[in-house]
């Protein structure tokens, strides 16, 4: 006899064929809009000069230009610019917004929207890879390829001490602490941030009933603590980066609650036509953390980050053996 599939089958049949469709269809276009203007390591190598994009955040990329005086320094800086001296070429940063990141690496605007990766319009090439503390996300994936991931993350929900909002008891389970977060935050503010890890609709926020609140215009990551403390919101959601520094910045005024993702990972960004850029990269990334210098730029921009993931990096230690 034949075998009969139900309807609710046949449907998530159909939602995992769309989806399928969707994820083909970015990377055709990621592909289609970059290979005319694209370059791999050879060509990168002939033009002499690594274009690195980078958004301002935490202590990954710290930009300020004032004048004619720039200012450059972060962790992401100092790995990329060790890249480009190994490759024997000069260092270049491209400045970015998160919302247009992704269109300088690939030619192509890409936003998330409706909880899918939308392909927007042609936009010039800038760069030649992304870093700057950036999250592994499914939906980034579908249109860049990563490098090895070098950093642990995760989001979070923090508040100011004077909410009523409580610091939950870790259960033991990332899954179930998530669960008691959620069911606190019905009804209550909860900034959040579009185009970034911060994205409402990753975590699906809406659902749980919080009263999720957007910047009027564009914000950094870095000032979302300053404006839940100008009472813009009662919490904010902040990945782990960002809140090391903020509980270091404003020690006994702001309070972790608990996660609201599951563990994350932060790696460098390729384009999906570039994979000896990215294989080099991996090499070199290896070659710092058996060395030492990885672990030395890490404690420099993150010394806390140990107290919080020291199981990550004991870990992650034990491959490049």
């Amino acid at each position: 006899m034949g075998r009969f599939v139900k309807g609710k089958d046949i449907i998530m049949s159909v939602k995992t064929f769309k989806r399928t469709l969707a994820a083909m269809a970015l990377m055709a276009a990621s592909v289609m809009s970059s290979s005319a203007w694209s370059d791999d390591l050879q060509q990168i190598r002939d033009r002499g000069v690594l274009r690195h994009i980078g958004v301002p955040y935490a202590n990954f990329v710290s930009y300020i230009e004032q004048g004619e005086v720039e200012t450059l320094t972060g962790l992401d800086v100092e790995i990329v610019k060790g890249f480009a001296k190994s490759l024997g070429v000069k260092y270049q940063y491209v400045p970015a917004q998160w919302s247009d990141m992704v269109g300088k690496l690939t030619g192509q605007d890409v936003q998330y929207h409706n909880k899918q990766a939308v392909v927007g319009e042609s936009v010039p090439i800038e760069g030649d890879l992304i870093a700057n503390g950036v999250t592994i996300l499914d939906w980034r994936s579908e249109v860049l390829d990563f490098s090895q991931d070098y950093f642990p993350s995760g989001v979070w929900l923090v508040s100011r001490t004077d909410s009523t909002l409580s610091p939950i008891k870790p259960s033991g389970s990332v899954d179930e602490d998530v669960k008691t977060v959620k069911q606190l935050i019905h009804g209550r503010e909860v900034l959040a941030l579009e185009h970034s890890c911060l994205d409402p609709n990753l975590y699906d926020l809406y659902d749980t009933g919080a009263k999720v609140i957007l910047p009027d215009g564009a914000r950094l990551l870095n000032e979302m603590v300053p404006a839940i403390m100008k009472n813009d919101a009662e919490s904010t959601l902040l990945d782990v980066a960002d809140t090391l520094i903020a509980l270091e910045k404003w020690p006994g005024e702001i309070k972790v609650i608990g996660p609201v993702s599951e563990n994350q990972k932060m790696a460098v960004a390729f384009r999906k036509n570039s994979p000896e850029l990215r294989k080099a990269f991996d090499r070199y990334l290896d070659s710092i953390k058996k060395d030492g210098t990885y672990e030395k730029l890490v404690k420099k921009y993150y010394p806390s980050i140990y107290y919080f993931y020291n199981d990550y990096f004991i870990e992650d230690s034990k491959k490049t053996r």
